[in-house]
């Protein structure tokens, strides 16, 4: 009787204690998490800060801030656009040479065959579509690699290009499409408030819908997605002709902000996307592709790379920078991803 009199109130001490120990790891892990969240954004501000300290009078200037928001709607589109595979497990390598292709189509049938331009874009579209649907036919139902198959069907993208375009730049396109794309408010153009606004639908679906939260879970376990009643399939077929819609999207919005196509240039976009996306997935929501991190990590490369520009770094040092920024963001986000199954495992054995 005495040993159970003196028991319970050491219980319950350990009790208490247990429990205490459990809320500061559990507010530890917030703490890391918020930090992790708002890494980003922070180094951007810093990256800012640095160079504008080095070049104030070229690199805090509204023209220069101008310049780097709305050049860069066309990377911005293309990276949204390629969350959607990743978001359910799968890439496409075919997304910069879609581009390249739809500007090329767009180009093409504008200035050497007078088609309308708005006929022109809705042609360069649907091409686009038509090369996700390939994909997702050839990925989902024959059951290849996605990266095999859209690695193959990009590089039949570009010899397309090149084959339409007899090698050459294609120059003169219809000065209404360039006067849209390139219309400015507030010192912005239209380019790059398009890409925001694909950016909160993006978002929207998401993170917002129920269609975001199944593609999520395919993309986090595809087989235990089927299983619980989720069209997967459909899904990824979904998945990779939004991809394609928004490469050429972003294809139509690069011929309007240039005016002409190079059959070549496409191939510069790729890189850049891939380091985006992947960096995007380590803020904002660490540990899963999003929309938001993605937006935050496309201008912060392109505010890096501008700011080395301007202390007169070698042209080379683009592909060393995005190249290692990819490697880097690679490895980010499998540390975010791992963390947060981690999280899910406690809280289920709590």
């Amino acid at each position: 009787m005495t040993s159970q009199i003196t028991e319970g109130p050491a219980s319950t001490a350990d009790a208490a204690a247990e429990a205490a120990a459990r809320s500061a790891r559990r507010a530890s892990r917030d703490w890391l998490q918020t930090g992790q969240a708002v890494a980003m954004p922070i180094i951007w501000i810093i990256v800012i800060a640095v160079f504008g300290a080095v070049e104030p009078d070229r690199f805090l200037t509204a023209r220069n801030f101008q310049n780097i928001f709305s050049f860069q709607a066309v990377t911005l589109i293309l990276t949204l656009g390629l969350l959607l595979p990743l978001t359910t497990g799968d890439f496409d390598l075919s997304i910069a040479p879609g581009l390249g292709f739809s500007s090329m189509i767009i180009a093409v049938l504008n200035v050497q065959h007078q088609v309308s331009t708005p006929i022109a874009v809705i042609v360069a579209l649907i091409a686009g579509m038509l090369v996700g649907a390939f994909n997702a036919f050839v990925v989902v139902v024959l059951e290849v690699s996605a990266f095999i198959v859209t690695l193959a069907t990009g590089t039949v993208l570009t010899g397309l290009t090149l084959a339409i375009s007899d090698q050459a730049t294609v120059g003169g396109v219809t000065p209404d499409l360039v006067r849209l794309v390139g219309h400015r408010w507030f010192g912005l153009t239209v380019a790059f408030y398009l890409a925001i606004l694909l950016a909160v639908a993006l978002w929207v679906v998401f993170d917002l819908t129920p269609l975001g939260r199944r593609l999520l879970f395919v993309g986090s376990n595809a087989e235990v997605a089927r299983l619980s009643g989720i069209r997967v399939n459909r899904l990824r077929w979904g998945a990779l002709i939004g991809s394609g819609f928004f490469s050429a999207l972003a294809g139509v919005v690069g011929v309007g902000v240039v005016g002409a196509a190079d059959p070549t240039s496409s191939a510069g976009y790729l890189l850049p996307a891939y380091a985006a996306a992947f960096l995007g997935a380590t803020t904002i929501s660490p540990g899963r592709f999003n929309v938001w991190g993605t937006v935050v990590t496309v201008y912060f490369l392109v505010t890096g790379f501008a700011g080395l520009q301007l202390l007169g770094i070698a042209s080379w040092i683009q592909q060393v920078f995005y190249g290692g920024a990819l490697v880097f963001a690679v490895a980010l986000a499998q540390l975010a991803a791992r963390r947060r199954r981690n999280r899910r495992a406690s809280a289920a054995a709590t």
